[in-house]
């Protein structure tokens, strides 16, 4: 990996985490900040439930206050676990609606994009449930048609009969999508690991991420979810653990970190941590430190 690393230190590197949006959606820009970070995701409802109010006037201006203050870019968000676009059923038209809603809420905060899991195929099969994905994409996009927010699908770790477990899954949805400007897709380190790709050596990286860029233009690679797996390969159980601290281990990270065909892409972790961040800064330290010199001379210019 040495000539890539040689090539990434040319690229401003784009790190950063999950952070919370408690107090205020513009508090996870301030939180973002004071850690280093450059780039990060949110929530900008609860994740766990349908009902959400509209973002007011005053949280838009206070949230584009804070980013602009920040220095942080791009911000994107991460869509309800409750959206299942895979099946049929009962939730599948409020996925639908609730989807456009994400869609609406992100571009009216100015978000880039938004990162969804795809859903399950609930027991149809996976090739029905990959149409169905397609098929509500497609309306959403349509509704959406006069915003630029796009949808990063985010691969999946294979548990049960969720969809984007599979690298050809992920391929589907953007070649079948009829937008093609707004699709995109996000790399989960530990959910590709679970749903059993390797690279935790050098031959076996570089298998598994010639095999993505086979199937995935790398301007689709839209942002790198950075975890470690507690879980061991091919689990299909989605546990997410801090760098180095996992089944993945460090040499996975130091490669991906220093190749430079994934460099200007947005990287974020999403590892458990609490309230003042430590276990973040940890992450976050270690991973720069994989970057070399060229990197921590870098941050110390942006944030002093």
């Amino acid at each position: 990996m040495k000539a890539a690393e040689k090539n990434y230190r040319t690229v401003p590197l784009k790190l950063g985490a999950h952070m919370s949006v408690a107090g205020g959606l513009y508090r996870s820009l301030e939180r973002g900040r004071s850690i280093g970070c450059n780039t990060i995701q949110i929530f900008t409802r609860n994740a766990s439930r349908w009902a959400a109010k509209d973002v007011s006037a005053e949280e838009i201006s206070l949230f584009q206050k804070a980013r602009r203050a920040a220095h942080i870019s791009p911000v994107f968000a991460h869509c309800s676990y409750l959206i299942n676009l895979g099946c049929e059923g009962e939730f599948y038209e409020r996925s639908i609606d609730a989807m456009i809603a994400e869609i609406t809420r992100a571009e009216n905060l100015g978000l880039e994009f938004v990162v969804l899991h795809p859903g399950s195929h609930m027991g149809c099969g996976e090739e029905q449930g990959l149409k169905m994905t397609v098929q509500a994409l497609n309306r959403v996009f349509e509704t959406t048609s006069q915003m630029k927010c796009k949808i990063a699908i985010e691969n999946t770790a294979g548990q049960g009969n969720c969809l984007g477990s599979k690298l050809e899954h992920l391929e589907y949805f953007v070649q079948h999508c009829s937008n093609p400007d707004r699709i995109g897709v996000c790399i989960d380190t530990c959910h590709l690991f679970a749903s059993g790709y390797d690279f935790r050596s050098e031959k076996s990286y570089e298998r598994t991420f010639q095999e993505l860029l086979n199937r995935i233009p790398r301007q689709k690679i839209l942002a790198i979810h950075l975890n470690d797996s507690k879980m061991p390969l091919n689990s299909k159980v989605d546990r997410h653990e801090h760098i180095g601290k996992g089944h993945l281990g460090v040499e996975a990270f130091r490669m991906l970190m220093n190749d430079a065909r994934f460099a200007k892409i947005p990287k974020v972790l999403e590892t458990p941590k609490g309230k003042d961040l430590a276990e973040d800064i940890v992450n976050l330290n270690l991973l720069r430190s994989f970057c070399g010199s060229a990197v921590k001379a870098e941050r110390s210019v942006q944030y002093g």
